[in-house]
This record gives C-alpha cells, sequence and structure tokens, in this order.
C-alpha cells in the first residue's frame, strides 16, 4: 500500500505530461488570417530554394499571343487575336474545340522529370487547371472539359507527379480559382459576390478531390483577385488543408487567397508576378519567372530574342535568393508534349551551373549584407559560419575587392569548384578582402562562387 501511494503522483504527473503532449500535437488551425498566418512555413520549402513551373492546357494548341488567349480573343475583343482566328479557322470557331486537339501524344512525363532534375530544381509545379477552367486530372466536377474525357485521354497531373516523385523532386500544383467563362462564377459575379453557387458547386468540391487525390505539398494559387476571400471560403479551405488533409503537415501554400491577400496573408508570398523586393524582405516569398519573357505558355511564334538567357537566369536566381526567396522558374509545354528545346537548354544550363555553385544557393541564408556593387555585382548568401560571394559577371582583371566581410587571420577564400584555398589581403582600415583570382573557369552563366569561411 505505501509503495502504491508513492507511485500514484508519478503516475498522474506521467499522465498529464502525456495529456500536454497530445493537445500541441492536435493544435488545430482555425478559419481566420490570425492563426493561419501564424502557421510556420515546412522547412523543406525555404531549403529547396529552385523549382520549376508547368503552364501546360487547352492553350497550348492555338499557342498564340498567351495562355490569356481566350479571354484575349472572347472577352476583350483583342484586334491581334481576333485577326488571328478570322485568317487561320472557320467562322464560329469556339475556343472549346481546341481541346481535341490537345493530343499530348509525345508526352513522357519520364523525360520531363529527367529534365527536370538536370536543371537542379527541388520541385516542380504543374498547372492542374488554369482560368480556362480545363482541368489536366478527371475532375468529377469538369465534366469533359478534362485531361481524361477530352484531349489527350490522360490523367496528366497524374502520370507527371509519379515520375516526378520517383526522382526525388517535390510536387505541387497550380490552381486557379475562378474561370473566365463558368457560368456558376458569371452568376456570381453578376451578383456582387453575395452568392456562393460556384465556389459551393465547383472551387471547393474540385480542390478537395484534387488534393486528397494527387496529395500535393504545394497549392499555388491564383485567379482569386475579382473577389475577397469571403466568397472563396478560403480561411475554412486552409484551416481544413492544415488541420485535416492528408499533406497537413508538409503542405505549402502562396498568397492568392482572395482580393487584398497579395503580400499579406498565406503561406509564402508571391505578391505579383516576377515580383522582385529590392531589399530584404521579413517574410519569406517567391519569384515566379518565366523563360518566355511574353508568355507564361508555349507560343508557336516566339523567337529566341524573347526568351531569357542563361546569364540573365542565373543572375535572376542569385538575386532571388540573396534576398530570401524562392525562384520558380517557367516553361511552357507544345500542345503535342514536347518541352521546347530551348527551354531544355536553359534549364540543363541552370543546373550545370548549380551542379558547382548549388552549395551557396541550396539551404543557404541571406546575410547581414545581401549585395555590393563596386566594379562588378556581388551578392551573398550564408550557411551555418560560411558565407558565399557570388559574382554576377566576369572582373575585368585579375583580383576581386570585397568590401563587406570583416577578416581574421583564419579566414579563408577558395573558388567553389577549386578546392585550391586563393591568396588574399585585408583591407585596411575597415572591413574587406583583396582577392587573387585564378584563371575562372569557363561559365556559361557568367557567374562564379567564393566561399569565405572564418569571416564575419
Amino acid at each position: 500500500m505505501h509503495l502504491r501511494r508513492r507511485t500514484q503522483p508519478i503516475m498522474l504527473a506521467a499522465f498529464v505530461l502525456a495529456i500536454a503532449l497530445v493537445s500541441q500535437t492536435v493544435a488545430r488551425y482555425t478559419p481566420d488570417w490570425g492563426s493561419l498566418d501564424a502557421r510556420p512555413l515546412p522547412s523543406w520549402y525555404d531549403e529547396a530554394k529552385v523549382g520549376i513551373f508547368v503552364h501546360w492546357g487547352v492553350f497550348s494548341v492555338p499557342a498564340f499571343d498567351s495562355e490569356w488567349f481566350w479571354w484575349y480573343w472572347r472577352g476583350e475583343h483583342d484586334p491581334k487575336c481576333l485577326a488571328f482566328m478570322l485568317k487561320n479557322y472557320p467562322p464560329g470557331f469556339s475556343y472549346p474545340e481546341f481541346a481535341p486537339q490537345f493530343h499530348a501524344e509525345f508526352f513522357n512525363p519520364g523525360d520531363w522529370a529527367d529534365i527536370f532534375k538536370a536543371s537542379g530544381a527541388k520541385y516542380v509545379v504543374l498547372t492542374s487547371k488554369h482560368h480556362e477552367g480545363f482541368t489536366n486530372w478527371p475532375s468529377p466536377y469538369s465534366w469533359n472539359w478534362n485531361s481524361v474525357d477530352n484531349g489527350p485521354h490522360r490523367d496528366l497531373v497524374g502520370d507527371l507527379g509519379e515520375a516526378v516523385r520517383n526522382r526525388s523532386l517535390v510536387y505541387g500544383l497550380y490552381h486557379s480559382l475562378y474561370e473566365w467563362f463558368h457560368p456558376l462564377y458569371l452568376s456570381d459575379k453578376k451578383n456582387g459576390y453575395k452568392t456562393q453557387q460556384y465556389v459551393m458547386h465547383k472551387v471547393l468540391p474540385e480542390l478537395y478531390n484534387m488534393v486528397v487525390r494527387y496529395r500535393p505539398e504545394l497549392i499555388w494559387s491564383d485567379g482569386d483577385w475579382e473577389a475577397p476571400d469571403t466568397y472563396w471560403n478560403s480561411t475554412a479551405f486552409l484551416a481544413w488543408l492544415y488541420n485535416d488533409s492528408p499533406v497537413k503537415d508538409t503542405i505549402v501554400t502562396n498568397d492568392r487567397w482572395g482580393d487584398g491577400c497579395y503580400c499579406k496573408h498565406g503561406g509564402y508570398y508571391n505578391c505579383k508576378d516576377r515580383y522582385s523586393p529590392g531589399e530584404l524582405p521579413k517574410h519569406k516569398w517567391e519569384k515566379c519567372q518565366s523563360l518566355d519573357k511574353h508568355s507564361w505558355g508555349y507560343r508557336r511564334d516566339m523567337k529566341i530574342s524573347e526568351v531569357m538567357d542563361l546569364p540573365s537566369v542565373i543572375e535572376d536566381l542569385v538575386y532571388t535568393v540573396a534576398l530570401g526567396g524562392n525562384y520558380l522558374l517557367n516553361v511552357g509545354p507544345t500542345a503535342d508534349g514536347m518541352i521546347p528545346a530551348i527551354f531544355e537548354e536553359r534549364l540543363r544550363g541552370v543546373g550545370a551551373w548549380l551542379e558547382i555553385n548549388g552549395e551557396a544557393i541550396y539551404a543557404s541564408r541571406p546575410w547581414r549584407i545581401q549585395n555590393e556593387n563596386t566594379t562588378i555585382p556581388i551578392w551573398y548568401t550564408s550557411k551555418g559560419a560560411n558565407v558565399y560571394a557570388i559574382i554576377t559577371a566576369k572582373p575585368p582583371k585579375p583580383t576581386v575587392q570585397l568590401l563587406v566581410p570583416k577578416t581574421s587571420a583564419t579566414t579563408k577564400v577558395t573558388l567553389l569548384g577549386n578546392p585550391k584555398p586563393l591568396p588574399w589581403s585585408p583591407v585596411y582600415p575597415k572591413a574587406g578582402l583583396v582577392v587573387l583570382l585564378p584563371d575562372l573557369p569557363y561559365s556559361p552563366g557568367q557567374a562564379w562562387t567564393l566561399k569565405l569561411e572564418d569571416v564575419h
């Protein structure tokens, strides 16, 4: 009896501790921005740094102007798009008639995934549905306007997801909330968004279906800006996503969940397409950039001068990472399922540069100073005790001066890709050092990285 009395408080304390631990693990997010915005961003995302965006859909068939072709043609009656249709298609031809021509006959998801892997990207984001409403999976809420009932007769989302994951890449999905010409959406819009027929019967059921079926670890939301988040029921969906969905522990989202949410609510911030903050933001962000300077979807009349060259891509990537962002680089495949050769060449070029310089990119953190620009542009990143100075233009002489780092007697400088220590001398009386460079190896990306150990 005496022993039993003594063990009771211990057992009670253990029980209380267990309850406390359980309550912590099942702490739930409530459907309001205060709670949802407080959710920590899963660590995989910030460590990944580089992703590939893929815009693919029925818009890849006309492949003219941009992925917004249907809207410019039928919504804004753009003269250029009207003339294109008048010249090339019979009178009365409608946009849905493009869908059967979306054959994707050369689509090999393994080939795509190999290219994405070779690019050095750590995650891939595919358009599951753009503003045209065509879903690249057999959505039960998009009858005959999906990739299984029409066009390719394949589950494009599922096929690419399997290939991407087999190569240890994270899989995410882009999803447009609104659809330009969906009758339920147009009805809600006419009612000043006081009704939610489109949201309740199309958007939310489709989102739930997509998440449960494919378990994406990133949702890139878009098409939100015409209505407030209360119309889209965004907070309720995100609360489910973070609390009860099959990807609740790893899912990452952006900030496009309703008018006024940009750069304010959600997971990481996109703010706007091709967003460049100019200084270090306080919140995790992402820059989405397209290799085609004028379109996210494939254009048949794209000129090589309209494609970003490799040095521009690398400089953009370095700038983004130095300022704490992720870089999501877009390609637009053809309607027959090919990634244009010029895009593949660019992606493999990015991968070749990252093969040597990725140590300064992946899992890096912004340093106390992000850049300096004396005679050449230099961007800084850091990882642990190491600092990386990324030079995005070839130095005009065999030395480079870094004015910001404070050196010590044990400071060591190397060029990534070459383990041999480089000679350097301090700059007095202030901080800084002058580094004697070796013959710089050929770099199609026109960028080289100095690794600085024991500086502050």
